[in-house]
């Protein structure tokens, strides 16, 4: 829930804040218009910024992990949230459609190769972008490693992590009937999509509220309920995705394909006490992954306003400009 955790501790260590020079909204077909910026240097070293959720969209602070004057920093709305259009939209969106339009900005913009810059729901993309089009990755920059698998999902929706906040656990679980509560990711689809704005808002709160509650290491539970219409939009798509185990081809799809990788470098950044993304899935990549240098971040969570995963991002993106 990057957009929805606080950045304030983390200013100290961020670049000043920017304007975009270029904003512009691109036709990506099957009816969607995704929102594209970029800032810094108009001629720097690109690099794309994958965002988390899915349906989380850009936010100003994500520019400020980038020096300005070296690097050209592209940020998106991913289809169905944000600025993009329409909003809360779950027809044609799909990893693979995610995937295409990366491919399309790349092409728009006119960049041959860049910087894959994503973190949580941003990392699995990136990976999988980075899989199928490894030419185009000069480097992956991953945060809060998610690899789409089951086992993450279960750990999050089936109670692993609600053995540690039982009480944000309780509310998370107790809108929905008890004989639905085996599957809560079916329970919350079948109310998010029920057609019923005022039900679908309130179910969207109950959902981000739940991963908002997480995503620091210094949460202390209620964190204040999330804009309405962005709660909707990032519910729903983290929901869609995740009742189609993100539409990969089988569970441990990005490990089993992790060889394609075996000519980009990249860098993992995870914190160790991240609730949401436990550091296993980080490890584990890493094992796998050639050419990946994990970074464990000791006590720091899941969100990018972690001070301790803002600093080694920056630390990271800065190493990178030599």
């Amino acid at each position: 829930m990057d957009r929805i955790a606080g950045q304030k501790r983390t200013g100290q260590f961020l670049y000043p804040q920017i304007e975009p020079f270029d904003q512009r909204m691109l036709d990506v077909g099957d009816g969607h218009r995704l929102y594209v910026e970029q800032c810094g240097h108009p001629q720097g070293a690109p690099v794309i910024v994958l965002h988390g959720g899915p349906g989380g969209g850009c936010s100003p602070a994500m520019r400020r992990y980038f020096d300005p004057a070296h690097y050209r920093i592209i940020l998106f709305d991913q289809r169905g949230c944000g600025r993009s259009r329409p909003h809360a939209s779950v027809t044609a969106n799909t990893t693979w459609h995610l995937v295409a339009d990366i491919e399309r900005i790349r092409a728009a913009l006119g960049i041959d190769r860049w910087i894959v810059f994503g973190g949580s729901w941003g990392a699995t993309l990136a990976l999988v972008y980075g899989e199928t089009h490894p030419d185009r990755a000069v480097h992956l920059v991953l945060r809060g490693v998610f690899l789409a698998t089951q086992g993450e999902l279960d750990w999050f929706y089936g109670g692993g992590a609600g053995a540690f906040w039982p009480d944000r656990w309780r509310e998370f679980v107790s809108p929905v009937p008890e004989d639905e509560r085996a599957d809560l990711i079916a329970a919350y689809h079948k109310r998010l999509f029920s057609g019923d704005t005022v039900e679908e808002v309130r179910f969207a709160r109950a959902w981000a509220a739940w991963e908002n509650a997480l995503a620091s290491v210094e949460s202390h539970g209620p964190g204040g309920d999330a804009p309405g219409d962005y709660a909707r939009a990032f519910a729903r798509l983290e929901n869609h995705y995740f009742t189609h185990n993100a539409f990969l081809d089988e569970d441990g799809q990005i490990l089993r394909d992790i060889a394609r990788l075996d000519d980009v470098p990249g860098t993992i950044v995870q914190g160790r006490l991240d609730m949401i993304c436990p550091p296993v899935s980080a490890w584990r990549l890493a094992e796998r992954w050639r050419r990946a240098d994990l970074r464990m971040i000791p006590v720091a969570g899941h969100a990018l306003s972690e001070p301790g995963i803002s600093a080694e991002l920056m630390r990271v993106m800065d190493n990178l400009r030599h």
